[in-house]
Order: structure tokens, then sequence, then C-alpha cells
């Protein structure tokens, strides 16, 4: 009788294991936008994609799976790789609003590759890869960074606002407060990079943050020209 039942819970166990390794549980999204003229003014650079300059607008940086306590999940299902051919009709969407700037130039795969592939499928319970994509272009559309800066008087004119006042901005627009990103021109100035908002699981609905990336902002930023 002792063997039997020990192979059993030795069978649940092997079982509780497998649903462990696939289950890709998370909390929320980040929401990943990046200010080009900032990733480009860096003692490394940038392409332009292949397919030209992009708009100066933010771009999508991407949509990141996120635990409460500030961890993440990361490459959750190798076996599921990106794939062009799902994407049709939304090429031209992702190349406006997701480009790549990273050299050597492309034509943005290699990019939304790396995304699908390390955060992506950690929603994949939730989410197929179009519907991922989607739910990016989606709140992109939704949240119009450039213009509600501008209408706060915050432009790239290579002149410094204030971080406060730049998150104000934002919060007073969608309602909630904004995660932001500096990073250091080539002279040496703390310079408006990333902006992040934080999103229920399914990719549709803001909300408050959780908590906030690490940021490396002086009270005053640049926020340069592209």
């Amino acid at each position: 009788m002792k063997l039997p039942r020990l192979s059993a819970f030795l069978l649940l166990l092997l079982l509780l294991s497998v649903v462990a390794s696939t289950a890709h549980d998370f909390d929320f999204f980040y929401f990943v936008q990046q200010w080009p003229g900032s990733y480009c003014d860096t003692r490394q650079s940038c392409c332009y994609p292949s397919t030209g300059k992009p708009a100066s607008d933010f771009g999508i940086h991407g949509l990141w799976p996120n635990y409460n306590d500030g961890s993440y999940p990361s490459n959750c299902d190798p076996d599921w790789p990106y794939d062009a051919s799902e994407m049709g009709d939304l090429m031209g969407m992702m190349q406006t609003n997701w480009p790549t700037l990273a050299c050597p130039s492309g034509d943005g795969s290699s990019f939304w590759s790396h995304e699908w592939r390390k955060h992506g499928t950690c929603s994949e319970s939730l989410l197929d890869q179009r519907s991922y994509f989607q739910a990016a272009l989606g709140l992109k559309k939704q949240v119009d960074l450039l213009k509600v800066l501008q209408d706060a008087g915050i432009r790239p004119d290579g002149g410094f606002y204030s971080l406060r006042g730049i998150a104000g901005a934002i919060r007073e627009a969608i309602g909630y407060t904004p995660g932001i990103q500096c990073n250091v021109d080539e002279s040496g100035n703390r310079q408006l990079y990333q902006i992040y908002l934080c999103v229920d699981t399914w990719g549709k609905e803001l909300i408050e943050c959780p908590v906030f990336p690490r940021s490396k902002c002086s009270s005053r930023v640049e926020f340069p020209p592209f």
C-alpha cells in the first residue's frame, strides 16, 4: 500500500512542477516610451531605421510584465519565437510607433523579436503575439506624451525642465503618476529618456504604479531636440 501512495505523491509533485514552470503570472505591465533625441544624444549615438528617420515623437520601447515587488519575469517561452507573418497590417504602425534606433540599421524586426522573446512571452497566458503588440500600439494611441508635455510648455528644444513639472504635467493629463528615467548626453547632462506608465495585466487600462523603476534623474533635466 505504501508504494502506490508514494508513487501518486511523486506524480503529483511532478505535475505541480510542470504547472509552475509553464505558468508565468505577473501583476502589471510597464508601458515604456523613449525619447529618440535622448537615445541618440549619447556617446554610443544611434542609427536610424532602414525605413528612414523616425518622427520627432516618443517611440515605444516595450510592454513589460512586472511583479509588485519590483522584480520581473523574462524569456518565459523559448518555444514561441517572434513570427513576422502574424503582424501583417500592423507593420506600418509598428515602424511608425515602435522604431528601432540600434546600430546597425534595421527594419525593426530584431528589436520586436527581442521584446517579444524577453517580455511578450511572459504574458502569453493572456495575450498572444499579435494581441501583445496591438495592446502596446493601443496604449501609444491612448497617451500622446509629446502633446501632453508641449501643452504644459515642456518642449524638445534643448532646454532644461523641472523633473517635478514633467511628472506633474503627465499626471494632470492622464490621472496617474509616471516613472521617469534619464540618461546622460555627450556633455554629461541628465536628459529625459524614458517614461514608464503602469497598465493592467490585459494591457488596456492605466493603473497607479505599484513600484517605480530606478531613476538617475536630477531635479532639472534636458529635453533635447530630435
